[in-house]
């Protein structure tokens, strides 16, 4: 009581340090270490350790008439009620905002992301009063988010990788059509980890950036063949199927050194192997499914894709003319005579004539 506590000169606030004072609870003095566990050490008075209900009402404080400077002893009492009630032993606040945690253990067996989501469907449908909000966090706060980041880094993974090769290909569709592999090793990640039970996790995510990385060489060299038998004067469907039956050795064996590292780790062989094997399962379905696709839908896609056009590079040469051994002594004279040998399709030379202007801008 505000009115009867400033009678006798006391605030609330000092009413509130007096009876903390003889309630509070001791902190701990000393540390007492043994093999397997240190114990706090707590030491009590004999009036903390016998304070309750009937003790507290007995408490009395010291009063000093300020006229007199009599000093007298007023219980508590007349200055407070004492009730008893359910409260807060701890209040918690984040930014000014008061909160109460309530926290739940995920049983054996159950992911704790499905879980999270399940319990946030709930939520939703709880009607909170006015000014009351309820919020997820903990572990399962961490993981969104450490998921939030890792598909970020997937997605700049994946421009990445197409930027390095349309500088590698010096070409926009090529890149293009080697980067359906990454789907197509993504859908055998997905499929390896519903055949072995697992479920899409942090380190499932770890997975599925590493094989966008590796399954894009298998496309490369498919690719890269191609182009380089189109150079030389091979039809686009023959450059294809000739690239596909070289380049299936090449192929297969850069994937089988992955996916055999991979293995067991994917089987979960040796201690601390369970944490990391949702990655390895990852990886070894993706290249295992993507690898025999990518020798069936990339060369497909690359024949729908690419014209039928000539990628042969000519190759011109200026030589002598036989009947005019001087002409090349003095390459500026006005019609001169040249020879210009040209891959074409049936391999014919060409000849005929070069203005002297021409020579003049190409020497």
């Amino acid at each position: 009581d505000k009115e009867k506590a400033a009678k006798y000169g006391m605030t609330v606030a000092q009413v509130f340090q007096l009876i903390y004072a003889k309630t509070a609870e001791t902190k701990s003095s000393m540390k007492l270490a043994t093999e397997s566990k240190d114990y706090d050490v707590f030491v009590n008075s004999a009036e903390q350790a016998s304070m309750s209900r009937d003790e507290l009402s007995k408490m009395t404080f010291t009063y000093k008439d300020p006229k007199t400077g009599d000093e007298t002893e007023v219980k508590l009492t007349e200055v407070a009620s004492i009730t008893e009630r359910e409260e807060l032993s701890i209040i918690n606040r984040e930014a000014q905002t008061r909160f109460i945690n309530v926290t739940a253990k995920v049983a054996e067996g159950h992911n704790i992301g499905l879980v999270g989501n399940d319990v946030e469907k709930v939520i939703k449908n709880i009607d909170v009063p006015e000014g009351y909000l309820i919020k997820m966090g903990g572990e399962n706060e961490a993981i969104n988010d450490a998921m939030s980041q890792l598909m970020l880094m997937l997605l700049l993974a994946v421009i990445l990788i197409y930027l390095v090769m349309v500088a590698q290909f010096q070409s926009l569709l090529s890149p293009f059509i080697i980067m359906f592999t990454i789907p197509l090793a993504f859908t055998g990640g997905f499929l390896a980890l519903w055949l072995s039970g697992n479920v899409v996790s942090v380190i499932a995510l770890i997975g599925f950036v590493m094989l966008a990385g590796v399954i894009v060489n298998n496309g490369i060299v498919l690719v890269d063949y191609v182009n380089q038998l189109r150079r030389q004067g091979m039809a686009k469907k023959d450059a294809i199927i000739e690239s596909a039956k070289t380049r299936l050795r090449p192929v297969l064996m850069t994937a089988l050194t992955t996916i055999i590292s991979m293995s067991t780790m994917a089987i979960g062989m040796g201690r601390g192997t369970e944490m990391a094997q949702p990655m390895a399962i990852v990886v070894v379905g993706g290249l295992i499914y993507g690898t025999l696709l990518t020798l069936i839908v990339v060369p497909c896609l690359y024949d729908a894709m690419n014209r039928e056009k000539d990628m042969r590079e000519e190759d011109i040469e200026v030589v002598k003319d036989p009947e005019d051994p001087d002409l090349m002594d003095d390459p500026g004279t006005a019609g001169s005579t040249y020879a210009m040998n040209q891959a074409s399709p049936k391999g014919a030379a060409v000849s005929g004539e070069i203005p002297a202007s021409l020579f003049e801008k190409t020497m």
